[in-house]
């Protein structure tokens, strides 16, 4: 709980006035992608990790590389490719010459030490080299050669993949996929956003963008969200919206229990709770309702549902199964 009420206002006021420059300025380059931004945005200061998902052209890469100017903080870009090696993330030992003459190994920091990493078309690598950053993502250390590093703070990956139908991608394991606090599907742009985009890129220059935060201020911005109560009412249905994801649980409606094979993870329920955390404080309240809830369930799970055979015979999508979810779930009295 905050210490004092009055305190507590005044860091809700001054969440909502840094949250809204870093997004003001964000918007002067990304055209729409709204919810998309927030979604990121939650993800930033909850401490989680983001997967953007969309086909090649709607501004996933250039939306981190915004959000990467538009904070002062290091930044590290990785290209996955199927050549791709685990050392060309982390770093590797390299042997130097001392003053003396003699040699010894010296560790070579890899591109994924910085504030915020790009990981970028993540499902063109191989299934060994995606598994390089799991340490990374979740214990925000490095380990190699019995050698531990820690990464600096505050530490958040943005991934972007690709459709699995498209050519030369790989699934990413589960495990690595419930790292991931969000996954955020990038929609194709209206008509009227793909001409203010024909607009913004057609021209002689492009918008600038100024750097409005910190890690300092990142780090800032964790706390307040950390410090939002939660009635043990609103706890109870985010626990229950991800106990009916499995099909074992009486909670769990038809559709989960003919196309499910797994359900999601405790994590999907903490990304759930800190998410409707930040949509409570975005709203100037220190309190977390059941629309915040609500509004966090379909980016919390969609990539924590495992199908079984037969839901992936039909055809069976995960945001239809979380909307069954949705709606059979009681909100608590």
């Amino acid at each position: 709980m905050p210490e004092s009420d009055d305190n507590f206002e005044a860091q809700i006021t001054d969440f909502r006035e840094s949250y809204g420059l870093i997004v003001e300025q964000v918007r002067k380059v990304i055209v729409g992608h709204g919810e998309v931004i927030d979604q990121v945005m939650s993800c930033l200061l909850c401490g989680g990790h983001a997967l953007l998902e969309g086909v090649p052209g709607l501004g996933k890469t250039l939306l981190v590389r915004t959000l990467a100017d538009v904070l002062d903080v290091s930044f590290g870009r990785i290209q996955f490719t199927p050549d791709l090696m685990p050392a060309d993330i982390t770093g590797t030992n390299i042997v130097v010459a001392d003053a003396a003459g003699g040699k010894a190994f010296r560790f070579q920091q890899g591109p994924i030490f910085a504030h915020l990493l790009l990981a970028d078309e993540i499902n063109r690598a191989t299934p060994k080299t995606q598994s390089a950053v799991l340490e990374a993502m979740q214990e925000q250390t490095v380990s190699v050669s019995r050698q531990t590093y820690p990464l600096p703070a505050p530490f958040f990956v943005m991934a972007t993949e690709n459709p699995l139908e498209m050519e030369g991608t790989y699934p990413l394991p589960e495990a690595q996929l419930d790292r991931f606090m969000f996954k955020i599907n990038v929609a194709t742009p209206s008509l009227e956003e793909l001409v203010a985009i024909l607009d913004r890129t057609t021209g002689q220059a492009g918008p600038a963008v100024a750097k409005v935060a910190d890690a300092a201020k990142i780090q800032q911005m964790r706390a307040v969200v950390r410090q939002v109560p939660v009635a043990s009412h609103v706890k109870s249905y985010a626990a229950s919206l991800v106990l009916a994801s499995h099909p074992d649980n009486a909670l769990a409606p038809q559709v989960v229990k003919q196309y499910v094979r797994y359900g999601a993870s405790p994590r999907g329920a903490q990304a759930i709770i800190m998410a409707a955390k930040v949509a409570a404080l975005r709203a100037g309240r220190a309190n977390v309702s059941f629309g915040d809830v609500q509004g966090a369930a379909r980016p919390a799970l969609r990539h924590r549902l495992i199908l079984s055979f037969e839901g992936q015979a039909t055809g069976a999508s995960a945001e239809e199964i979380i909307g069954q979810i949705l709606t059979s779930v009681p909100q608590p009295k």
